[in-house]
Protein backbone atom coordinates (compact mmCIF):
# COMPACT_ATOMS: atom_id res chain seq x y z
CA UNK A 1 0.00 0.00 0.00
CA UNK A 2 1.24 3.82 -1.04
CA UNK A 3 1.82 5.88 2.10
CA UNK A 4 1.62 9.34 1.79
CA UNK A 5 4.10 11.51 3.27
CA UNK A 6 2.62 13.67 6.13
CA UNK A 7 5.71 16.38 6.06
CA UNK A 8 3.64 17.95 3.46
CA UNK A 9 0.18 18.48 4.62
CA UNK A 10 2.40 19.66 8.09
CA UNK A 11 3.74 22.25 6.12
CA UNK A 12 0.35 23.24 3.86
CA UNK A 13 -1.16 23.34 7.20
CA UNK A 14 1.85 25.81 8.48
CA UNK A 15 1.15 28.28 5.91
CA UNK A 16 -2.60 28.04 5.73
CA UNK A 17 -2.68 29.24 9.42
CA UNK A 18 0.37 31.58 8.41
CA UNK A 19 -1.59 33.10 6.07
CA UNK A 20 -5.15 33.06 8.00
CA UNK A 21 -3.80 34.91 10.99
CA UNK A 22 -2.83 37.61 9.05
CA UNK A 23 -6.04 38.08 7.33
CA UNK A 24 -7.39 37.68 10.94
CA UNK A 25 -4.98 40.52 12.17
CA UNK A 26 -5.83 42.63 8.82
CA UNK A 27 -9.49 41.91 10.17
CA UNK A 28 -8.91 43.26 13.38
CA UNK A 29 -7.49 46.55 12.87
CA UNK A 30 -10.47 47.08 11.06
CA UNK A 31 -13.86 48.13 11.00
CA UNK A 32 -16.86 48.00 8.87
CA UNK A 33 -16.80 51.87 8.83
CA UNK A 34 -12.98 51.86 7.76
CA UNK A 35 -13.91 49.29 4.81
CA UNK A 36 -16.97 51.45 4.06
CA UNK A 37 -14.07 54.26 2.71
CA UNK A 38 -12.86 52.44 0.72
CA UNK A 39 -16.01 53.00 -1.79
CA UNK A 40 -16.01 56.93 -0.75
CA UNK A 41 -12.93 58.28 0.34
CA UNK A 42 -11.69 60.04 -2.70
CA UNK A 43 -7.93 59.29 -2.30
CA UNK A 44 -8.53 56.06 -1.77
CA UNK A 45 -10.81 55.54 -5.30
CA UNK A 46 -7.84 57.98 -6.45
CA UNK A 47 -5.23 55.45 -5.61
CA UNK A 48 -7.70 52.32 -6.95
CA UNK A 49 -8.16 53.83 -10.24
CA UNK A 50 -5.05 54.79 -11.13
CA UNK A 51 -3.82 51.30 -10.22
CA UNK A 52 -6.02 49.73 -12.18
CA UNK A 53 -5.37 52.25 -15.09
CA UNK A 54 -1.44 51.71 -15.06
CA UNK A 55 -1.91 47.91 -14.91
CA UNK A 56 -4.30 48.02 -17.62
CA UNK A 57 -2.58 50.19 -20.16
CA UNK A 58 1.19 48.51 -19.28
CA UNK A 59 -1.26 45.76 -20.16
CA UNK A 60 -2.32 46.89 -23.35
CA UNK A 61 1.24 47.95 -24.40
CA UNK A 62 2.82 44.93 -23.28
CA UNK A 63 0.64 41.58 -24.63
CA UNK A 64 -0.53 43.90 -27.57
CA UNK A 65 2.83 45.09 -28.70
CA UNK A 66 4.24 40.95 -27.63
CA UNK A 67 1.89 39.25 -30.18
CA UNK A 68 3.17 40.86 -33.96
CA UNK A 69 6.96 40.51 -32.22
CA UNK A 70 6.40 37.17 -30.97
CA UNK A 71 4.84 36.46 -34.79
CA UNK A 72 8.32 38.20 -36.16
CA UNK A 73 10.74 35.94 -34.27
CA UNK A 74 8.88 32.81 -35.50
CA UNK A 75 8.79 33.20 -38.62
CA UNK A 76 12.77 34.55 -39.05
CA UNK A 77 15.73 32.40 -38.06
CA UNK A 78 19.23 34.49 -38.04
CA UNK A 79 22.05 34.41 -36.20
CA UNK A 80 21.72 35.42 -32.74
CA UNK A 81 18.40 34.87 -32.85
CA UNK A 82 18.83 32.59 -29.59
CA UNK A 83 20.85 34.77 -27.68
CA UNK A 84 18.79 37.36 -28.03
CA UNK A 85 15.45 35.38 -26.75
CA UNK A 86 18.20 34.78 -23.82
CA UNK A 87 18.98 38.33 -23.64
CA UNK A 88 14.69 39.10 -23.41
CA UNK A 89 14.97 36.60 -20.44
CA UNK A 90 17.50 38.86 -18.36
CA UNK A 91 14.65 41.34 -17.73
CA UNK A 92 12.27 38.65 -16.09
CA UNK A 93 14.85 37.99 -13.46
CA UNK A 94 16.39 41.12 -13.12
CA UNK A 95 16.16 42.94 -10.07
CA UNK A 96 13.19 45.54 -10.77
CA UNK A 97 15.21 48.68 -9.74
CA UNK A 98 18.32 47.91 -11.48
CA UNK A 99 16.24 47.71 -14.63
CA UNK A 100 14.74 50.68 -13.60
CA UNK A 101 18.17 52.59 -12.88
CA UNK A 102 18.72 51.51 -16.82
CA UNK A 103 15.59 53.20 -17.77
CA UNK A 104 16.27 56.59 -15.95
CA UNK A 105 19.92 55.99 -17.49
CA UNK A 106 18.28 56.25 -20.95
CA UNK A 107 15.75 58.11 -20.51
CA UNK A 108 16.20 60.49 -17.35
CA UNK A 109 16.70 64.06 -16.92
CA UNK A 110 20.54 63.51 -16.97
CA UNK A 111 20.12 60.46 -19.24
CA UNK A 112 21.82 59.70 -22.20
CA UNK A 113 19.32 61.07 -24.50
CA UNK A 114 19.36 64.47 -22.30
CA UNK A 115 23.12 64.52 -22.80
CA UNK A 116 22.94 63.64 -26.57
CA UNK A 117 19.83 67.37 -26.98
CA UNK A 118 22.82 69.10 -25.49
CA UNK A 119 19.69 71.13 -23.38
CA UNK A 120 19.33 68.93 -19.97
CA UNK A 121 15.54 68.15 -21.17
CA UNK A 122 14.24 64.47 -21.80
CA UNK A 123 12.03 64.14 -24.52
CA UNK A 124 9.43 63.28 -21.53
CA UNK A 125 8.91 62.99 -17.97
CA UNK A 126 10.41 59.81 -16.44
CA UNK A 127 8.30 60.34 -13.58
CA UNK A 128 4.51 59.26 -12.93
CA UNK A 129 2.81 57.29 -15.37
CA UNK A 130 5.10 57.62 -18.47
CA UNK A 131 7.94 56.02 -16.53
CA UNK A 132 5.61 53.30 -14.62
CA UNK A 133 4.41 52.28 -18.46
CA UNK A 134 7.72 52.13 -19.69
CA UNK A 135 9.02 50.23 -17.13
CA UNK A 136 6.31 47.48 -17.35
CA UNK A 137 6.68 47.29 -21.05
CA UNK A 138 10.27 46.87 -20.81
CA UNK A 139 10.33 43.95 -18.04
CA UNK A 140 7.16 42.47 -19.69
CA UNK A 141 6.75 43.26 -23.19
CA UNK A 142 9.70 40.16 -23.23
CA UNK A 143 8.33 38.17 -21.13
CA UNK A 144 4.96 38.16 -22.91
CA UNK A 145 7.03 37.59 -26.09
CA UNK A 146 8.58 34.41 -25.24
CA UNK A 147 5.30 32.64 -23.72
CA UNK A 148 3.47 33.57 -27.67
CA UNK A 149 6.60 32.67 -29.16
CA UNK A 150 6.30 29.06 -27.59
CA UNK A 151 2.36 29.00 -28.28
CA UNK A 152 2.91 30.01 -32.25
CA UNK A 153 6.13 27.33 -32.47
CA UNK A 154 3.61 25.16 -30.75
CA UNK A 155 1.19 24.95 -33.87
CA UNK A 156 1.53 21.40 -35.71
CA UNK A 157 3.43 21.20 -38.79
CA UNK A 158 0.55 19.14 -40.63
CA UNK A 159 -1.81 21.75 -40.14
CA UNK A 160 0.75 24.33 -41.51
CA UNK A 161 1.27 21.96 -44.27
CA UNK A 162 -2.29 22.14 -44.94
CA UNK A 163 -2.69 25.68 -44.92
CA UNK A 164 0.45 26.10 -48.12
CA UNK A 165 -1.49 23.49 -49.72
CA UNK A 166 -4.59 25.13 -50.03
CA UNK A 167 -2.82 27.91 -51.08
CA UNK A 168 -3.03 30.24 -47.76
CA UNK A 169 -1.59 33.72 -48.17
CA UNK A 170 0.50 34.79 -44.62
CA UNK A 171 -2.61 36.86 -43.57
CA UNK A 172 -4.63 33.96 -43.52
CA UNK A 173 -2.04 31.26 -42.31
CA UNK A 174 -2.20 33.91 -38.80
CA UNK A 175 -5.77 34.14 -38.82
CA UNK A 176 -7.02 30.51 -39.50
CA UNK A 177 -3.95 28.56 -37.79
CA UNK A 178 -2.12 30.45 -35.92
CA UNK A 179 -4.79 33.13 -34.46
CA UNK A 180 -6.82 30.32 -32.34
CA UNK A 181 -3.83 28.96 -30.15
CA UNK A 182 -2.87 32.46 -29.82
CA UNK A 183 -6.32 33.18 -28.81
CA UNK A 184 -7.09 30.07 -26.42
CA UNK A 185 -3.54 31.37 -24.41
CA UNK A 186 -3.98 34.81 -24.27
CA UNK A 187 -6.22 35.54 -21.36
CA UNK A 188 -3.35 33.71 -18.79
CA UNK A 189 -0.75 35.84 -20.80
CA UNK A 190 -3.01 38.79 -20.26
CA UNK A 191 -3.96 37.36 -16.34
CA UNK A 192 -0.02 37.54 -15.33
CA UNK A 193 1.24 40.40 -16.97
CA UNK A 194 -1.92 42.02 -15.10
CA UNK A 195 -0.85 40.66 -12.10
CA UNK A 196 2.83 41.46 -12.04
CA UNK A 197 1.50 45.40 -12.98
CA UNK A 198 -0.88 45.72 -10.59
CA UNK A 199 1.03 44.44 -8.10
CA UNK A 200 4.29 46.02 -8.54
CA UNK A 201 5.92 48.31 -5.94
CA UNK A 202 9.50 48.94 -6.60
CA UNK A 203 8.58 50.73 -10.24
CA UNK A 204 5.83 52.72 -8.55
CA UNK A 205 7.63 53.46 -5.62
CA UNK A 206 11.21 54.33 -7.82
CA UNK A 207 9.28 56.38 -10.50
CA UNK A 208 5.59 57.72 -8.93
CA UNK A 209 5.13 61.22 -9.50
CA UNK A 210 3.77 61.76 -6.32
CA UNK A 211 0.38 61.46 -4.85
CA UNK A 212 -1.06 61.80 -8.45
CA UNK A 213 0.60 58.04 -9.44
CA UNK A 214 0.11 56.22 -6.45
CA UNK A 215 -0.70 52.51 -6.21
CA UNK A 216 -2.44 50.63 -3.41
CA UNK A 217 0.64 48.76 -2.55
CA UNK A 218 2.45 52.25 -2.40
CA UNK A 219 -0.12 53.59 -0.06
CA UNK A 220 -0.05 50.87 2.12
CA UNK A 221 4.00 51.42 2.76
CA UNK A 222 3.32 55.31 3.08
CA UNK A 223 0.75 54.59 5.72
CA UNK A 224 2.80 52.06 7.86
CA UNK A 225 6.22 53.35 7.12
CA UNK A 226 5.54 57.08 7.48
CA UNK A 227 2.39 57.85 8.86
CA UNK A 228 2.35 55.03 10.89
CA UNK A 229 -1.35 55.28 10.04
CA UNK A 230 -1.90 51.44 11.20
CA UNK A 231 -5.89 51.20 10.28
CA UNK A 232 -5.16 52.81 7.07
CA UNK A 233 -2.64 50.46 6.39
CA UNK A 234 -4.73 47.54 7.18
CA UNK A 235 -7.67 48.44 5.50
CA UNK A 236 -5.69 49.04 2.02
CA UNK A 237 -3.84 45.45 2.66
CA UNK A 238 -7.63 44.08 2.73
CA UNK A 239 -8.59 45.65 0.02
CA UNK A 240 -5.07 44.32 -1.98
CA UNK A 241 -5.84 40.87 -0.91
CA UNK A 242 -9.50 41.00 -2.01
CA UNK A 243 -8.68 42.34 -5.22
CA UNK A 244 -5.62 39.79 -5.67
CA UNK A 245 -7.86 37.30 -4.87
CA UNK A 246 -10.51 38.01 -7.67
CA UNK A 247 -8.30 38.20 -9.93
CA UNK A 248 -6.65 35.20 -9.76
CA UNK A 249 -10.08 33.36 -9.67
CA UNK A 250 -10.56 35.35 -12.63
CA UNK A 251 -7.30 34.30 -14.60
CA UNK A 252 -7.70 30.60 -13.60
CA UNK A 253 -11.25 30.74 -14.61
CA UNK A 254 -10.87 32.05 -18.39
CA UNK A 255 -7.07 31.14 -19.10
CA UNK A 256 -5.16 28.19 -20.51
CA UNK A 257 -2.00 27.59 -19.37
CA UNK A 258 0.71 28.17 -21.28
CA UNK A 259 3.79 25.72 -21.67
CA UNK A 260 6.96 27.21 -19.50
CA UNK A 261 9.55 25.69 -21.97
CA UNK A 262 12.66 27.51 -22.69
CA UNK A 263 13.54 25.85 -25.58
CA UNK A 264 12.64 26.92 -29.37
CA UNK A 265 12.94 26.22 -32.34
CA UNK A 266 15.83 26.09 -34.34
CA UNK A 267 15.09 25.30 -37.69
CA UNK A 268 12.47 27.64 -39.54
CA UNK A 269 8.74 26.18 -39.49
CA UNK A 270 6.80 25.66 -42.85
CA UNK A 271 5.41 29.26 -43.98
CA UNK A 272 3.72 30.80 -47.10
CA UNK A 273 6.30 32.71 -49.83
CA UNK A 274 8.12 35.15 -48.25
CA UNK A 275 8.02 38.81 -49.80
CA UNK A 276 10.11 42.14 -49.04
CA UNK A 277 7.24 43.38 -47.42
CA UNK A 278 6.86 40.81 -45.09
CA UNK A 279 11.26 40.67 -44.41
CA UNK A 280 10.89 44.38 -43.77
CA UNK A 281 7.88 44.56 -41.96
CA UNK A 282 9.30 41.65 -39.24
CA UNK A 283 12.46 43.31 -39.05
CA UNK A 284 10.90 46.75 -37.92
CA UNK A 285 8.96 44.77 -35.04
CA UNK A 286 12.13 43.11 -34.17
CA UNK A 287 14.62 45.80 -33.78
CA UNK A 288 12.11 47.98 -32.51
CA UNK A 289 11.43 45.64 -29.15
CA UNK A 290 15.76 45.34 -29.13
CA UNK A 291 15.74 49.22 -28.92
CA UNK A 292 13.49 49.01 -25.99
CA UNK A 293 15.57 46.43 -24.09
CA UNK A 294 19.22 46.43 -25.16
CA UNK A 295 20.04 49.89 -24.79
CA UNK A 296 19.03 49.84 -20.98
CA UNK A 297 20.72 46.77 -20.31
CA UNK A 298 24.23 48.62 -22.05
CA UNK A 299 23.59 51.62 -20.05
CA UNK A 300 23.45 49.49 -16.80
CA UNK A 301 26.86 47.71 -17.44
CA UNK A 302 28.64 51.19 -19.04
CA UNK A 303 27.26 53.11 -16.14
CA UNK A 304 28.85 51.09 -13.30
CA UNK A 305 32.15 51.28 -14.35
CA UNK A 306 32.68 54.74 -13.52
CA UNK A 307 34.81 57.08 -11.24
CA UNK A 308 33.02 55.90 -8.16
CA UNK A 309 33.79 52.21 -8.84
CA UNK A 310 36.70 52.01 -5.97
CA UNK A 311 34.71 54.23 -3.88
CA UNK A 312 32.07 52.05 -3.67
CA UNK A 313 33.75 48.52 -3.40
CA UNK A 314 35.86 50.26 -0.53
CA UNK A 315 32.83 51.28 1.54
CA UNK A 316 31.69 49.02 4.74
CA UNK A 317 28.34 49.94 3.68
CA UNK A 318 28.02 48.39 0.64
CA UNK A 319 29.76 44.95 2.01
CA UNK A 320 27.51 45.15 4.75
CA UNK A 321 24.57 45.24 2.26
CA UNK A 322 26.26 42.40 -0.11
CA UNK A 323 26.49 40.10 2.96
CA UNK A 324 23.19 40.60 4.00
CA UNK A 325 21.44 40.64 0.92
CA UNK A 326 23.45 37.42 0.34
CA UNK A 327 22.60 35.47 3.18
CA UNK A 328 18.66 36.35 2.62
CA UNK A 329 18.43 35.50 -0.63
CA UNK A 330 20.44 31.97 -0.20
CA UNK A 331 17.99 31.02 3.30
CA UNK A 332 15.16 32.32 1.31
CA UNK A 333 15.69 30.06 -1.83
CA UNK A 334 16.98 26.99 0.54
CA UNK A 335 13.69 27.44 2.72
CA UNK A 336 11.56 27.94 -0.35
CA UNK A 337 13.00 24.64 -2.44
CA UNK A 338 12.91 22.54 0.50
CA UNK A 339 9.25 23.64 1.47
CA UNK A 340 8.39 23.11 -2.62
CA UNK A 341 9.80 19.42 -2.64
CA UNK A 342 8.28 18.57 0.74
CA UNK A 343 4.47 19.60 -1.08
CA UNK A 344 5.08 17.61 -4.41
CA UNK A 345 6.34 14.88 -2.36
CA UNK A 346 3.07 14.32 -0.97
CA UNK A 347 0.65 15.77 -4.11
CA UNK A 348 2.54 13.33 -6.00
CA UNK A 349 1.64 10.20 -4.12
CA UNK A 350 -2.11 11.49 -3.92
CA UNK A 351 -2.19 11.77 -7.56
CA UNK A 352 -0.92 8.17 -7.67
CA UNK A 353 -3.54 6.98 -5.09
CA UNK A 354 -5.85 9.31 -7.44
CA UNK A 355 -7.04 11.55 -5.42
CA UNK A 356 -6.25 14.86 -7.84
CA UNK A 357 -8.16 16.83 -5.58
CA UNK A 358 -6.84 16.25 -2.44
CA UNK A 359 -3.20 17.39 -3.90
CA UNK A 360 -4.47 20.16 -6.15
CA UNK A 361 -5.67 21.58 -2.60
CA UNK A 362 -2.26 21.51 -1.14
CA UNK A 363 -0.51 22.62 -4.31
CA UNK A 364 -3.41 25.58 -3.77
CA UNK A 365 -2.27 26.28 -0.13
CA UNK A 366 1.53 26.49 -1.59
CA UNK A 367 0.30 28.88 -4.00
CA UNK A 368 -1.96 30.91 -2.21
CA UNK A 369 0.78 33.69 -1.54
CA UNK A 370 -0.31 34.93 -5.12
CA UNK A 371 -3.41 36.60 -3.61
CA UNK A 372 -1.49 38.12 -0.64
CA UNK A 373 1.13 40.18 -2.18
CA UNK A 374 4.59 40.39 -0.10
CA UNK A 375 4.10 43.58 0.85
CA UNK A 376 0.12 42.79 2.35
CA UNK A 377 2.05 39.60 4.10
CA UNK A 378 4.67 42.32 5.48
CA UNK A 379 2.01 44.26 6.91
CA UNK A 380 0.20 41.67 8.03
CA UNK A 381 2.89 40.07 10.19
CA UNK A 382 4.19 43.72 11.09
CA UNK A 383 0.25 44.15 13.14
CA UNK A 384 0.39 40.77 14.07
CA UNK A 385 3.88 40.50 16.12
CA UNK A 386 4.14 43.95 16.94
CA UNK A 387 2.22 43.38 20.43
CA UNK A 388 4.21 40.42 21.08
CA UNK A 389 7.95 41.74 20.75
CA UNK A 390 9.80 43.99 19.45
CA UNK A 391 9.02 43.71 15.54
CA UNK A 392 12.44 45.12 14.05
CA UNK A 393 14.61 43.09 16.21
CA UNK A 394 13.14 40.12 14.04
CA UNK A 395 13.03 42.01 10.52
CA UNK A 396 16.04 39.43 9.44
CA UNK A 397 13.62 36.56 10.10
CA UNK A 398 10.55 38.11 8.48
CA UNK A 399 12.38 39.05 5.20
CA UNK A 400 13.27 35.57 5.30
CA UNK A 401 10.35 34.13 5.36
CA UNK A 402 8.02 36.33 3.14
CA UNK A 403 10.62 35.95 0.30
CA UNK A 404 10.94 32.40 1.00
CA UNK A 405 6.70 32.64 0.26
CA UNK A 406 7.21 34.38 -2.27
CA UNK A 407 9.26 31.99 -4.25
CA UNK A 408 7.71 29.25 -3.28
CA UNK A 409 4.70 29.09 -6.55
CA UNK A 410 7.24 29.33 -8.91
CA UNK A 411 9.20 26.34 -7.33
CA UNK A 412 6.32 24.74 -7.25
CA UNK A 413 5.77 25.60 -11.21
CA UNK A 414 9.11 24.61 -11.96
CA UNK A 415 9.44 21.25 -10.15
CA UNK A 416 6.08 19.61 -10.15
CA UNK A 417 5.82 18.28 -13.58
CA UNK A 418 9.46 16.59 -13.18
CA UNK A 419 8.65 15.33 -9.97
CA UNK A 420 5.52 13.88 -10.64
CA UNK A 421 6.83 12.36 -13.57
CA UNK A 422 9.84 10.07 -12.41
CA UNK A 423 7.27 9.07 -9.47
CA UNK A 424 5.13 7.80 -11.97
CA UNK A 425 7.92 5.75 -13.49
CA UNK A 426 9.55 4.67 -10.23
CA UNK A 427 7.52 4.86 -7.26
CA UNK A 428 6.85 0.73 -7.23
CA UNK A 429 10.77 0.19 -7.68
CA UNK A 430 11.14 2.44 -4.81
CA UNK A 431 8.57 0.72 -2.77
CA UNK A 432 10.14 -3.04 -3.69
CA UNK A 433 13.36 -1.47 -3.15
CA UNK A 434 12.18 -0.03 0.57
CA UNK A 435 13.75 3.17 -0.37
CA UNK A 436 12.53 6.25 1.06
CA UNK A 437 13.55 9.53 2.48
CA UNK A 438 16.59 11.61 1.89
CA UNK A 439 18.52 7.76 1.28
CA UNK A 440 16.13 7.47 -2.10
CA UNK A 441 15.90 11.21 -3.20
CA UNK A 442 19.69 11.28 -3.33
CA UNK A 443 20.67 7.79 -5.04
CA UNK A 444 17.65 8.33 -7.95
CA UNK A 445 15.74 11.37 -7.97
CA UNK A 446 19.17 13.79 -7.72
CA UNK A 447 20.10 13.23 -10.42
CA UNK A 448 16.74 13.32 -12.67
CA UNK A 449 15.42 16.74 -11.62
CA UNK A 450 19.15 18.03 -11.17
CA UNK A 451 18.22 20.12 -13.73
CA UNK A 452 15.28 22.02 -12.56
CA UNK A 453 15.78 21.69 -8.53
CA UNK A 454 18.83 23.90 -9.84
CA UNK A 455 16.68 26.45 -11.89
CA UNK A 456 14.25 26.70 -9.46
CA UNK A 457 16.61 27.68 -6.83
CA UNK A 458 18.51 30.06 -8.76
CA UNK A 459 14.50 31.78 -9.54
CA UNK A 460 14.09 31.77 -5.73
CA UNK A 461 17.77 33.21 -5.04
CA UNK A 462 17.25 36.14 -7.51
CA UNK A 463 13.77 37.10 -6.89
CA UNK A 464 14.90 37.29 -2.99
CA UNK A 465 18.18 39.16 -3.89
CA UNK A 466 16.54 41.56 -5.71
CA UNK A 467 13.10 42.47 -3.43
CA UNK A 468 12.86 45.67 -2.33
CA UNK A 469 9.19 45.38 -1.08
CA UNK A 470 9.54 43.57 2.25
CA UNK A 471 12.77 45.35 3.35
CA UNK A 472 11.65 48.78 2.61
CA UNK A 473 8.94 48.22 4.90
CA UNK A 474 11.74 46.51 7.82
CA UNK A 475 15.44 47.67 6.65
CA UNK A 476 17.16 50.42 9.29
CA UNK A 477 20.60 51.68 8.99
CA UNK A 478 21.88 48.21 10.74
CA UNK A 479 19.92 45.99 8.43
CA UNK A 480 20.21 46.97 4.62
CA UNK A 481 20.20 44.81 1.45
CA UNK A 482 21.40 46.01 -1.98
CA UNK A 483 18.22 46.78 -3.33
CA UNK A 484 17.70 49.24 -0.17
CA UNK A 485 21.30 50.42 -0.52
CA UNK A 486 20.83 51.10 -4.56
CA UNK A 487 17.04 52.95 -3.60
CA UNK A 488 18.22 55.12 -1.05
CA UNK A 489 21.46 56.03 -3.16
CA UNK A 490 19.09 57.42 -6.40
CA UNK A 491 17.12 59.12 -3.77
CA UNK A 492 19.95 61.16 -2.78
CA UNK A 493 20.79 61.84 -6.51
CA UNK A 494 24.43 59.63 -6.05
CA UNK A 495 23.88 58.41 -9.26
CA UNK A 496 27.37 57.22 -10.38
CA UNK A 497 27.32 55.36 -6.77
CA UNK A 498 24.08 53.91 -7.44
CA UNK A 499 25.16 52.41 -10.68
CA UNK A 500 28.11 50.65 -9.38
CA UNK A 501 25.41 48.99 -7.07
CA UNK A 502 22.96 48.24 -10.36
CA UNK A 503 26.09 46.62 -11.83
CA UNK A 504 26.88 44.14 -8.66
CA UNK A 505 23.35 43.04 -8.50
CA UNK A 506 22.92 42.73 -12.12
CA UNK A 507 26.09 40.68 -12.32
CA UNK A 508 24.68 38.55 -9.11
CA UNK A 509 21.60 37.79 -11.25
CA UNK A 510 23.33 37.05 -14.60
CA UNK A 511 25.87 35.25 -12.58
CA UNK A 512 23.38 32.54 -10.43
CA UNK A 513 21.57 31.98 -13.78
CA UNK A 514 24.85 31.12 -15.95
CA UNK A 515 26.28 28.92 -13.08
CA UNK A 516 23.63 27.16 -12.43
CA UNK A 517 23.46 26.39 -16.74
CA UNK A 518 27.12 25.66 -16.79
CA UNK A 519 26.71 23.29 -13.92
CA UNK A 520 23.90 21.59 -15.74
CA UNK A 521 25.82 21.32 -19.05
CA UNK A 522 28.71 19.17 -16.88
CA UNK A 523 26.50 16.98 -15.25
CA UNK A 524 24.44 16.32 -18.20
CA UNK A 525 28.52 15.84 -20.11
CA UNK A 526 29.39 13.83 -17.63
CA UNK A 527 26.32 11.31 -17.78
CA UNK A 528 26.73 11.11 -21.18
CA UNK A 529 30.09 10.38 -21.27
CA UNK A 530 29.46 8.06 -18.26
CA UNK A 531 27.22 6.09 -20.25
CA UNK A 532 28.86 5.79 -23.25
CA UNK A 533 31.86 3.88 -21.64
CA UNK A 534 29.44 1.72 -20.09
CA UNK A 535 28.02 0.91 -23.36
CA UNK A 536 31.70 0.66 -24.71
CA UNK A 537 32.68 -1.94 -21.64
CA UNK A 538 29.94 -3.99 -22.17
CA UNK A 539 30.09 -4.66 -25.56
CA UNK A 540 33.96 -5.35 -25.47
CA UNK A 541 32.61 -7.92 -22.69
CA UNK A 542 30.58 -9.24 -25.14
CA UNK A 543 33.26 -9.53 -27.76
CA UNK A 544 35.56 -11.62 -25.46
Amino acid sequence: MIQTPKAGLVVALFIAVYVSASLWTLLSYSSISDIGLLFTDPYYQHVAKFSFWQASLSTLLSVGLAVPVAHAFSRRHFWGREWLLKLFATTLVMPVLVGVFGIVAIYGNQGIISRWLNDGSALFSIYGLNGILLAHVFFNLPFATRLLLVTIEGVPEEQRKLALHLGMNSWQCFRLVEWPRLKSHLPHVIGLVFMLCFTSFATVMALGGGPQATTIELAIYQAIKFDFDLQTGAVLALWQMGICAALVMLVGRFSKQVSGKSNFRTKPSLQPKDTVLKKSWDSIWIMATLMLVIPPILAIVLSGLNSKLTDVLSDLRFWSAVSTSIQVAILAACISLLVGVILLSTTRVLRLKSQPRRADSIELIGTIILVTPALVLSTATFLLLRGMTNVFSLAFGIVVLVNALMALPYVIKTLNQPMQRIATQYYPLWQSLGMQGLRRFWLMEWRAIRAPILHAFAISFILSMGDLTVIALFGSQDFNTLPLYLYQLMGSYQLEAAAVVSLVLFAFSIGIFSLTDSLNRASYSHTVTSQTKRQESSRHAESK
